[in-house]
C-alpha cells in the first residue's frame, strides 16, 4: 500500500478520537464550562450591581446521608450593613424553576408552613470590618434518591438573594455538592418494619371558638362602655322637684288637739295624760310659730320669748294655760273633766288667736268705718242703664212711670197707694 493511500486512514482515526472524547465528558461538566463563559451555574445566574461588593458566601454541607432524611445547607454569608438575606417564596417563578432542578437531582425543598422551612439569623456586625455584617441562612433538604440502595447525588448550585439597604435585590450562587446517600436499612443484616412514630400534636385552627372568643370580647368591652357612661350619668346632679312647702304649725296645732279631744282619754279618766298632751302640743306650737324650742324651754322662757312678740292680753292667756296645765302635770294633782275640757278649749282659742290671720284682724284701728252696703239705684240710674233684650216668651214688663208724673183721672187708686196730704185750713167736701 503506498503511502498515499495511508494518509485518509488516518485522518478518519484522528477524527473518530475527537468524537470520543467529547462524548466522554461528563455533561455536569460541559454544563459548568459552558455556565462559566456565561455567568451562569447550572441554571443559577448571579445579579450583582456594578461597583457593589459582592457578598461571600461560607457553605457547609455534609457529604453523607440517609434516604427519606433531611440534611441542612447552612450558608454563612457576609455581606454589607444594612443589607439582609431574602428566602425565595414559594409561589415564584424563581422557587418553582429552582424546585424542579432539586427534584431532578433527587433532592426537595420541605413545605415552610409545616415548620420545616428555611431559617435566617439576624445579621451580626463583623468585628474589624466597617460596614459589613454576617448573617447565617439554613436550608433543610429532603434525600429522594431515584434508585434503592447507595447513590451518589450532586446538589446543584442555589440562588442566593440578598436585599441591599435601598430595597434592590441581588443574587449570588452556591457551589455544587456530592453526597452519598444510603438506604437507612443498608447495613441491617435482617431489617423489620418499625412502628409508627408517635402522634405529633397539629394545629388546627378552629374557626368558630375564635368567632365566639371576638363576640365574646366585644360584648365585655361593650358593656364596660355602657357601664362607664352609665355612672358617669349617674354622677351628674339631678334636678329633684321642689320638696312640699312645710305644713303651718297652727294646722299641726289644731290637727294634735281635734286627736287629743277623740282620743278617748276622758272616756277612760285619764285626765293628767289628756292635761299632759294639751300642754305639750301648745309648748310645740308657740317654740315652731315664733322660733325656739318650746319643749325644751320652761314656762318662764316661752314668756320672755313672748314678750315681744304677743300682745299683754294674749300672753296672760297662755300664761295662765301653762302655768295650770303645769300644776297638774308636776305637782300630782289630779285635774277633773271639767278642767281637761276647758284646757283644750283654751288651747285651741290661744291657737287660733294667734294665726297670722288674727294678728292682721287684731292690728286693724278701731275707728275704722265700716264698709258701705251698695244702695239701689235710683229710678233715673235704672232708665240710663241699658236693659238687655227680653226674651220673647217673657211675660211683658209693667212700665214704671216718672216720679213727677200725674196718674189720670180714670184710674182707680191702688190698695197700697198713700193718700195726699191735705193743705191746712181746708175742709172735706
Amino acid at each position: 500500500m503506498t503511502r498515499a493511500a495511508r494518509r485518509p486512514s488516518a485522518l478518519a482515526i484522528s477524527a473518530a478520537l475527537t468524537l470520543f472524547c467529547a462524548m466522554a465528558v461528563p455533561k455536569s461538566a460541559r454544563a459548568q464550562d459552558a455556565g462559566a463563559a456565561s455567568g451562569a451555574i447550572s441554571g443559577c445566574v448571579e445579579q450583582v450591581p456594578s461597583g457593589v461588593t459582592k457578598p461571600t458566601i461560607r457553605e457547609t454541607f455534609p457529604d453523607r446521608g440517609l434516604s427519606g432524611y433531611t440534611r441542612e445547607l447552612v450558608l454563612t454569608v457576609k455581606h454589607g450593613k444594612g443589607e439582609a438575606l431574602y428566602s425565595l417564596d414559594p409561589a415564584t417563578s424563581t422557587a418553582s424553576q429552582l424546585a424542579k432542578e432539586l427534584k431532578a437531582a433527587g433532592f426537595v425543598l420541605p413545605n415552610p408552613d409545616g415548620g420545616a422551612g428555611s431559617r435566617i439569623s439576624e445579621p451580626v456586625a463583623v468585628e474589624g470590618a466597617e460596614g459589613r455584617a454576617v448573617s447565617t441562612m439554613t436550608i433543610p433538604l429532603l434525600l429522594l434518591p431515584p434508585n434503592a440502595g447507595r447513590n451518589y447525588m450532586t446538589l446543584p448550585p442555589m440562588p442566593v438573594t440578598v436585599l441591599r439597604a435601598n430595597g434592590a435585590p441581588m443574587t449570588v450562587c452556591t457551589k455544587a455538592h456530592s453526597i452519598r446517600v444510603e438506604d437507612p436499612i443498608a447495613e441491617e443484616p435482617d431489617p423489620k418494619p418499625k412502628e409508627n412514630p408517635a402522634p405529633i400534636p397539629q394545629t388546627e385552627e378552629w374557626t368558630q371558638l375564635k368567632n365566639a372568643v371576638f363576640l365574646g370580647l366585644l360584648a365585655v368591652i361593650g358593656a364596660i362602655i355602657l357601664f362607664a357612661i352609665a355612672r358617669q350619668v349617674a354622677k351628674r346632679e339631678r334636678v329633684l322637684p321642689p320638696p312640699p312647702p312645710p305644713r303651718p304649725p297652727w294646722e299641726i296645732a289644731l290637727e294634735s288637739l281635734d286627736s287629743i279631744r277623740f282620743s278617748g282619754a276622758l272616756a277612760d279618766q285619764r285626765y293628767d295624760h289628756f292635761v299632759d298632751r294639751v300642754n305639750d302640743t301648745l309648748r310645740q306650737y308657740l317654740g315652731a310659730r315664733y322660733g325656739f324650742d318650746g319643749l325644751e324651754s320652761t314656762t318662764d322662757e316661752i314668756l320672755v320669748a313672748l314678750r315681744s312678740r304677743l300682745p299683754d292680753d294674749k300672753r296672760e292667756t297662755v300664761e295662765t294655760l301653762l302655768r295650770e296645765t303645769d300644776l297638774f302635770k308636776f305637782a300630782n294633782l289630779q285635774p277633773s273633766k271639767e278642767e281637761c275640757e276647758r284646757a283644750l278649749e283654751r288651747g285651741e282659742m290661744i291657737v287660733r288667736k294667734t294665726m297670722p290671720f288674727m294678728d292682721r284682724v287684731d292690728a286693724m284701728p278701731a275707728s275704722m268705718p265700716p264698709p258701705k252696703s251698695p244702695s239701689k239705684p235710683s229710678a233715673e240710674v235704672r232708665r240710663a242703664t241699658p236693659s238687655t233684650s227680653p226674651s220673647p216668651y217673657a211675660p211683658p214688663e209693667k212700665p214704671v212711670p216718672p216720679e213727677n208724673s200725674v196718674p189720670p183721672e180714670n184710674s182707680a187708686p191702688s190698695e197700697n197707694a198713700v193718700a195726699p196730704e191735705k193743705p191746712e185750713g181746708s175742709s172735706s167736701p
